[in-house]
């Protein structure tokens, strides 16, 4: 009989994961940021190159920096609600934003979150032409769970949706075989209109620093599972190997293994008998 291999580890072999996604680029990102360093939180920002430097919003100049750690991410150039515009509008937005960030960034931009949360089949569809690899929805479903289909992924919970409820029952949440996954979104600029912003600080000091959780940005989780999902298994489940660049962890006889990029291992001579 074979090993009993799961998929089910995040980097570190963990079985938890932590990202945050924030839209629009405003000047109150740079204080989330600020205090998403200070915990060691992680996450995605989605800028509208067009509007960089408009009152409100931050510098074209700052964005580099300031997201330093962090992921920038396609929001459209101009913020329209992409179900309602022809397709040649939808490719020149997206494209064109794209282009914009990477400059500023350098390095791919191949995540999005949808302008005013608008989006549909079709829609989705269509992003993977444009060199999309994921696209969040504002349709919280309350979950701690993977995304089915990445370009429609739907979050765990906007901040003040009990943000400190979540982040309890994540700490506590001791289910095995199941990677968890807390995805929580929002607008910086909430804080400062709500003048709420000891959520953040107090959910940073509750999940922050944290040994079983992996805070990523959203495009680092679907690069990790997309590594995950082309591990090769030989038929006898023997023998792993991993083609991509980065390691993978993984459990096979209730051990924690983990294959490096281009790797090919017998498991009989990484589990302790």
């Amino acid at each position: 009989m074979g090993h009993r291999i799961q998929f089910d580890r995040y980097p570190g072999g963990v079985m938890k994961a932590l990202t945050l996604s924030y839209d629009d680029g405003v000047v109150h990102d740079r204080r989330l940021v600020e205090i998403c360093n200070r915990y060691g939180l992680r996450g995605t920002f989605n800028l509208n190159s067009g509007t960089l430097g408009n009152p409100g919003r931050i510098e074209a100049g700052e964005v580099a920096e300031l997201y330093t750690g962090h992921e920038v991410a396609v929001h459209t150039v101009t913020h329209p609600t992409l179900p309602y515009v022809p397709n040649e509008l939808l490719t020149e937005e997206i494209i064109e934003d794209r282009k914009a960030l990477e400059q500023l960034v350098g390095y791919p931009v191949r995540g999005m979150a949808y302008p005013n949360g608008g989006y549909d089949r079709a829609l989705s569809t269509k992003l993977e032409w444009l060199g999309i690899d994921y696209a969040r929805t504002v349709e919280s479903h309350g979950r701690y769970t993977l995304p089915d289909r990445p370009l429609e992924w739907h979050p765990t919970c906007h901040h003040n949706h009990d943000l400190a409820g979540h982040a309890k029952l994540f700490i506590q949440h001791s289910k095995t075989g199941t990677p968890l996954l807390l995805y929580v979104w929002g607008h910086s600029y909430e804080f400062n209109d709500n003048d709420n912003w000891e959520i953040i600080e107090q959910f940073g000091e509750q999940i922050g620093g944290r040994d079983d959780i992996w805070y990523a940005t959203n495009i680092e989780v679907i690069a990790y599972w997309k590594a995950v999902q082309r591990l090769e298994c030989s038929a006898d489940r023997s023998i792993i190997h991993n083609p991509s660049a980065i390691p993978v962890w993984f459990t096979a006889d209730q051990q924690v293994v983990e294959v490096q990029g281009g790797e090919t291992l017998r498991l009989s001579e990484r589990i302790k008998v």
